[in-house]
């Protein structure tokens, strides 16, 4: 189903969402991170803010909907954005680790495969990745469909 299909679906039980809306699938084993987010496992991401400044983009705002894509940009659910906070790689607690649902939900892992992640990023557009880059904290509710 494409995102805009899913969209229209959750449209017509709340009229209040509007028209606009972002799809988009995770970065790192998109099919695998979406399941965990239907499960229930996943209710967190994390990114870079630098990449946001450098791409002009607004960051996540809390209330605001996103339709998660599986690898073939299939609709997947609508989450809703029920938090978002900044602070630097080394400061990500543990239990932010945890609610993004990953490999054995540890802090150690967490920042293990997301320094691996943000690196080349930071590396393509010649900045430095430390530990104190900022990254951006996103908490979500699945809204539709609900189980």
């Amino acid at each position: 189903m494409k995102a805009s299909q899913l969209w229209n679906e959750y449209k017509k039980i709340t009229p209040s969402i509007g028209e606009e809306f972002e799809a988009w699938a995770f970065g790192a084993e998109p099919d695998v991170l979406a399941q965990l987010v239907l499960d229930g496992t996943k209710t967190a991401t994390a990114s870079a803010f630098d990449l946001y400044q450098l791409d002009g983009e607004s960051l996540p705002q809390r209330g605001t909907y996103d339709v998660i894509l599986d690898s073939q940009d299939n609709a997947v659910c609508i989450i809703k954005i029920t938090d978002v906070s900044i602070c630097p790689f080394n400061e990500v607690s543990a239990e932010h680790a945890y609610k993004e649902g990953e490999g054995d939900r540890t802090l150690d892992y967490w920042r293990k495969v997301h320094e691996a992640f943000f690196k080349p990023y930071f590396e393509e557009v010649g900045l430095p990745f430390t530990k104190e880059s900022k990254i951006v904290l996103e908490e979500f509710e699945v809204v539709y469909p609900k189980e």
